[in-house]
């Protein structure tokens, strides 16, 4: 991808150091803090991001909860989503991925560090131990991200069907639900063009489990993605946009 080129070219003097410690904390990341890693993918972060012509306009910061235990749901425009949620949170998270993705370098890393769990979507009691590991340490205080599209959109802005069983870990824990609304971010990985890209992270306000409380999880879903095609609705027209 010719804009990661351009994020490694533009940082060229920091990315044999950076990479040391990326494999280096992917390697031992049970024995490091979480605020500690956090804070160095943070920094690689928005390094490569201003290397790579991206800006992350951040939006409803407010919104992000300051108790630990809650969940991202965004729409998933690409690659480069949990990278611009990662510049744009200051809590630390993890992440529940496809395994299709578990193996692609920098994000394997970045994963590992994160302590990602990864998705089969084919192997339906493989998925289901995933949420049941999700629930249980959502319910200990760790924060989780997942995409409940289930893959990228490919299609700009418009936002997919969202499945109700990306919602389970949620109900089962009792947690903030934190709906994220992503605008331009496949512009950044997935598309061949390094010009110029502003993208624009949207935390919308959580729903408490008080108000999901005896809702289906399609229900669920269907309150989730309308907040976000709302969102994205009322901002897709600002700069930033082709």
């Amino acid at each position: 991808m010719k804009r990661i080129l351009l994020m490694v070219l533009n940082n060229l003097l920091f990315v044999p150091y950076w990479w040391y410690q990326l494999c280096s904390y992917a390697k031992h990341t049970d024995e490091i803090p979480e605020d500690k890693k956090y804070a160095l993918l943070k920094k690689i972060t928005v390094h490569a991001n201003k290397g790579g012509r991206v800006t992350i306009e951040v939006h409803g910061k407010e919104n992000i909860p300051k108790e630990k235990g809650f969940m991202f749901f965004p729409n998933h425009q690409g690659l480069f989503d949990v990278l611009s949620i990662i510049e744009a949170c200051d809590v630390p998270f993890s992440v529940v991925a496809k395994i299709e993705v578990k193996n692609i370098l920098f994000l394997k890393q970045v994963f590992a560090i994160m302590k990602a769990k990864f998705m089969d979507r084919k192997d339906v009691r493989q998925s289901l131990k995933v949420i049941q590991s999700v629930t249980e340490e959502v319910k200990i205080g760790r924060n989780y991200l997942i995409f409940p599209e289930g893959t990228r959109s490919k299609k700009g802005n418009e936002v997919g069907e969202f499945k109700g069983g990306s919602f389970k870990s949620a109900m089962n824990s009792k947690c903030l639900i934190v709906p994220v609304a992503m605008l331009n971010s496949y512009q950044a990985f997935d598309t061949n063009s390094i010009r110029p890209v502003t993208v624009q992270v949207h935390f919308l306000k959580p729903i408490p489990y008080e108000e999901y409380q005896g809702m289906k999880s399609k229900e669920i879903a269907d309150l989730v993605r309308g907040r976000i095609v709302k969102t994205i609705s009322e901002h897709e027209n600002l700069p930033g946009e082709d």
